[in-house]
């Protein structure tokens, strides 16, 4: 069976000799010396002084929200992400306003934000897609014109960089998640990121209930990790060059196999100031008929890829309002991401792509 993703795990010895320092203190979970022995390394690697390890990427996004106003009134977020995207907002008791993306980035449209805000307008909540990034200079400028916040959910960007800089730095609060299937993991888990240390202490807050010992100051959440998450990353983080390396690697074997096929690649275009971090394969196949007749073929075989990202959100049931983004829309019915991990052998990608290609030249 071929999956969409397989988890990279670092050398067992590695992970054991590192848990080993928390089993041997009994310290294992609130924020022990190995979450903030992380956290460390993570800021000092993203050179962001700000960062907070997380339980997963949905909370952080949670905590982001809450930040920027408390219930009610409207964000302005994208139609094609993950459903936690969406989901965050009304959890959070706001209102979400979809709006449709670029088909060049298959990121949210700036142009489209701009018209999408009204009084009512509390934050933008954009989705660095693929670890691709957002036009952040757009969307920032449009936060200082407005005096609203961007939030980027930054969930598949760790180890991206634009114009020299971590794109976890953009934004007025950024999030990642830390998921198994992510290109950098801590089995789950995640981060936020801020810029202020007046910010960063009520997140800090936000992430264990909201208070210190006996002292309570504000509403808050369990947003906290264990010894047990930090550890693996500790354990990976050595090997992330490495692994980002091994992506290149096989992404560009892909592109090469799928080079004369009636299909196009989501990724970045060639700038000086990107450095990708080949989180996924995603591709666009000629016509919806044609993306279902691949994915039934290689499901077949027991190789199984994704919808990532299935269906659009302005389309879920569960959201009254109903908002047009045809972008998002087709780019649903169209993209598939291929198989695509650190351990991917080379018979296993000539099995996706001689059946993939045969069903792309019909």
């Amino acid at each position: 069976m071929i999956n969409v993703n397989k988890t990279y795990l670092p050398p067992q010895e590695r992970y054991l000799a590192i848990v080993n320092r928390a089993w041997q203190k009994g310290w294992i979970t609130n924020n022990g010396d190995l979450v903030r022995e992380l956290e460390g390394e993570l800021r000092q690697k993203l050179s962001l002084e700000h960062l907070l390890f997380t339980g997963n990427g949905t909370v952080v996004l949670q905590m982001a929200l809450r930040a920027v106003g408390h219930a009610g009134g409207e964000i302005i977020t994208t139609s094609y992400s993950y459903v936690a995207t969406a989901h965050a907002i009304r959890w959070q008791g706001f209102t979400p306003v979809f709006v449709d993306i670029e088909p060049e980035t298959y990121c949210i449209n700036p142009l489209l934000v701009e018209a999408a805000i009204t009084s009512r307008t509390k934050a933008i909540l954009a989705t660095h897609v693929y670890g691709m990034p957002c036009q952040t200079e757009a969307l920032d400028a449009l936060s200082r014109r407005f005096g609203i916040p961007v939030v980027y959910d930054a969930a598949h960007a760790f180890g991206t960089t634009w114009q020299g800089k971590s794109l976890l730095s953009y934004g007025h609060i950024s999030t990642c998640s830390f998921h198994a299937t992510k290109v950098f993991h801590t089995v789950e888990g995640g981060c936020i990121v801020c810029h202020n240390a007046s910010l960063f202490a009520e997140l800090e807050g936000y992430r264990q209930f909201g208070h210190n010992g006996d002292q309570h100051y504000s509403i808050g959440i369990n947003g906290k990790n264990s010894e047990f998450h930090a550890a693996m990353g500790l354990a990976i983080l050595p090997d992330f060059e490495q692994i980002v390396a091994t992506r290149k690697q096989l992404f560009e074997q892909y592109k090469q196999a799928l080079a004369h096929c009636k299909v196009r690649l989501l990724q970045p275009e060639a700038s000086p100031g990107l450095q990708w971090n080949y989180a996924y394969f995603p591709v666009l196949f000629s016509s919806h008929p044609t993306m279902m007749a691949v994915k039934t073929a290689l499901e077949a075989q027991q190789i199984f890829p994704r919808r990532y990202f299935y269906p659009a959100l302005n389309t879920l049931p569960y959201y009254p309002q109903q908002y047009s983004c045809p972008v998002a829309e087709d780019a649903a019915d169209r993209v598939l991401c291929l198989p695509f991990y650190t351990g991917l052998l080379p018979a296993e990608l000539q099995q996706i792509v001689e059946t993939v290609v045969p069903l792309t030249q019909l």
